[in-house]
C-alpha cells in the first residue's frame, strides 16, 4: 500500500473526471460543505486490481462478490461480509506514519432501507435496487478541506504505477482554480419533464391522519412517514450531481456510480461515525424550516425552529431512541449528549440537530453498531419495531436506498455513514427521490405534507424540474440558490 501526498490543490469534480470518469464503478464521498471536526475529508475512488464489488439482496442468504471479471457467492448477509473484511489481522501493527484520514483500506457503498429485514423487522415491499452494494476502492484520492492537502492511496503491485499516472492526470486538473465544478444548466433544451408523487398529495395527507390515529391508540410515539417522487432524465447523472452539490452543499454528500445505477446525495445527516479506537457518534435530525432570502425573516425562522415545542418533542424522542440503540453496543457509562437540539443552517433549510456519543464496549465493532441502530431512528420513529410495521402498512412501495445509509467501512475499524436523505437514485433514466417527515400527536396533516414537499424541493431543481404533476405548491418552497 502507498499513501503519497499529492502536493497539488485540485478541484474535486475535475479530479473525479480525470481519475475515475471512465469507471463503471466509482465513488465520491463528498464533504461539499466541510465542517470542522465533522466533515473534513472527501474521498474519490474506484475498485482497481485489488478491488471487488459486493452486491446483496435481503433473503438471498448470500453476497455476490465480483472481482477480476469473475463472480462468486459468499454465504451470509452483507453485514457478515463487511464484518469479515473490516476486521484487521490480529497481528497487524499500526503504520509508523498513519494517514490523517480514516478511509485507507476499506469499502464504500450503501445499505438500503429494506436491510431491516435482516435485523428483526419484516419487509412488505421489495426494492427494485440491490439492498446493498459495496466496493473495495483500492485506488483513492483523499482531500483535506481544512488544509487543502491531497493524498493518493493505492494497493497492490501496481500501486506505484497508478500513483504516477494519477499524479500526471491531476496536474492538468490542478491548473484550474480550486472550487466547485459547475455543470451547465440545460436552459437551451426543452422543458424538463415534471415529476409526480407515488402517493399523491391528498393520499399523503390522509396517511398522515391515519398515522395520528395510530399515535392516539398508543401504538407509537413518533412515525416517520415518507413518499417517493418519480421522474425521468436523459442527462448524465454526474452532471446532475454537480448541480445538486452546487445548489445544496452538504457535509455528507455523495455520488456513487454503481454500474448502471447512480446515487446522488446531498445528505446533511450523520448516521454513524466510528473511529478506529471505538468512539461512536450519531447526529439525528428532526425539525426542518425553509430558508428565507430576507436575513431577518431567515433568522426568525431559525429561532422559531429552535423553540417550537412539537419539533423539540420529535427531536428528543429520536435522541432517546438512539441513546437506547447505542447502549446495546456501547459502555452505557460513556453515552452522552454533548449537543442537544441545536440549529444547523444549510443552503435551503434550517435543521434541528442533536449529537449522541458513546464508546464501543469491549468486543464490539462498527458493524455491531450498524446492527444496533439501523435503520436510523430519524427515518423510522419510536418505538422502532412497531413503528416500522406501521410504516410498511402505510407506504405502498419500498424505500430502497433512500432512508438507508451511505459511506465507508475501513479495515482499521473506522466507519462513517450518512443517512440517505436529500437523495436521488437514477437507473436507466428513471429517477426516484424520497422525502418525508416525523409525525407526532399534535402534527397538522397539511403542515406535514408541506414539510415533505420542502424536502422534495431541495433535490428537484438539480434535475431542472420546478414542480410536481397536479401540484404547484412548490413555488413558495424553492431553494435560495439560483441558476446563476
Amino acid at each position: 500500500m502507498i499513501v503519497e501526498p499529492l502536493g497539488l490543490a485540485v478541484d474535486p469534480g475535475a479530479a473525479y473526471t480525470a481519475l475515475f470518469g471512465e469507471s463503471r464503478w466509482a465513488c465520491w464521498l463528498d464533504s461539499a460543505r466541510a465542517e470542522p471536526g465533522l466533515a473534513r475529508f472527501s474521498y474519490l475512488g474506484s475498485p482497481g486490481p485489488e478491488g471487488e464489488v459486493l452486491t446483496y439482496d435481503v433473503g438471498r442468504g448470500h453476497v455476490v462478490v465480483t472481482a477480476g471479471g469473475r463472480s462468486r457467492r459468499e454465504d451470509g448477509t452483507i453485514l457478515d461480509a463487511l464484518r469479515r473484511r473490516a476486521a484487521p489481522p490480529e497481528d497487524a501493527a499500526p503504520p509508523e506514519d498513519a494517514a490523517p484520514f480514516e478511509l485507507v483500506d476499506g469499502w464504500v457503498g450503501y445499505l438500503g432501507y429494506e436491510l431491516k429485514g435482516d435485523l428483526g423487522a419484516t419487509n412488505r415491499h421489495t426494492s427494485p435496487h440491490p439492498d446493498a452494494v459495496w466496493m473495495r476502492c483500492d485506488r483513492l484520492l483523499a482531500l483535506d478541506h481544512e488544509t487543502g492537502d491531497a493524498w493518493l492511496v493505492a494497493h497492490g503491485d501496481s500501486a506505484s504505477a497508478w500513483a504516477a499516472w494519477a499524479r500526471d492526470r491531476l496536474s492538468g486538473a490542478a491548473s484550474r482554480a480550486p472550487g466547485i465544478t459547475r455543470a451547465p444548466w440545460p436552459d437551451d433544451e426543452p422543458r424538463r419533464p415534471t415529476a409526480h408523487l407515488a402517493r399523491d398529495v391528498a393520499q399523503y395527507r390522509q396517511d398522515v391522519e391515519t398515522c395520528i390515529e395510530a399515535l392516539r391508540r398508543g401504538e407509537s410515539y413518533e412515525i416517520c412517514l415518507t413518499d417517493t417522487v418519480l421522474t425521468q432524465t436523459d442527462e448524465d447523472p454526474f452532471e446532475v450531481y454537480l448541480r445538486l452539490r452546487e445548489l445544496n452543499p452538504a457535509p455528507h454528500a455523495a455520488y456513487l456510480r454503481l454500474g448502471d445505477r447512480h446515487v446522488l446525495s446531498a445528505s446533511p445527516e450523520l448516521f454513524l461515525h466510528v473511529t478506529g479506537d471505538g468512539e461512536v457518534s450519531t447526529k439525528p435530525i428532526k425539525g426542518t424550516a425553509r430558508r428565507h432570502t430576507d436575513p431577518i425573516d431567515d433568522a426568525c425562522a431559525a429561532t422559531s425552529l429552535a423553540h417550537d415545542a412539537k419539533t423539540r418533542a420529535e427531536n428528543l424522542m429520536i435522541a432517546d431512541l438512539l441513546r437506547n440503540d447505542l447502549s446495546r453496543v456501547c459502555d452505557p457509562a460513556t453515552i452522552q449528549v454533548p449537543r442537544l437540539m441545536e440549529v444547523e443552517t444549510y443552503a435551503t433549510v434550517h435543521q434541528l440537530v442533536t449529537t449522541v456519543r458513546g464508546r464501543l464496549a469491549l468486543g464490539r465493532n462498527a458493524i455491531d453498531a450498524v446492527e444496533a441502530c439501523f435503520p436510523g431512528g430519524s427515518m423510522t420513529g419510536a418505538p422502532k419495531h412497531r413503528t416500522l410495521q406501521i410504516i410498511d402498512e402505510r407506504e405502498t412501495r419500498a424505500r430502497g436506498i433512500y432512508s438507508g445509509a451511505i459511506g465507508f467501512v475501513d479495515r482499521s475499524g473506522a466507519m462513517d455513514l450518512s443517512v440517505a436523505i436529500r437523495t436521488a437514485v437514477i437507473h436507466q433514466g428513471q429517477v426516484e427521490i424520497g422525502a418525508g417527515g416525523a409525525i407526532v400527536l399534535d402534527s397538522d396533516p397539511q403542515a406535514e405534507t408541506d414539510e415533505m414537499l420542502l424536502k422534495v424541493a431541495a433535490v428537484l431543481p438539480a434535475l431542472g424540474i420546478e414542480g410536481l404533476d397536479g401540484h404547484t405548491g412548490l413555488d413558495g418552497l424553492q431553494p435560495l440558490a439560483s441558476r446563476s
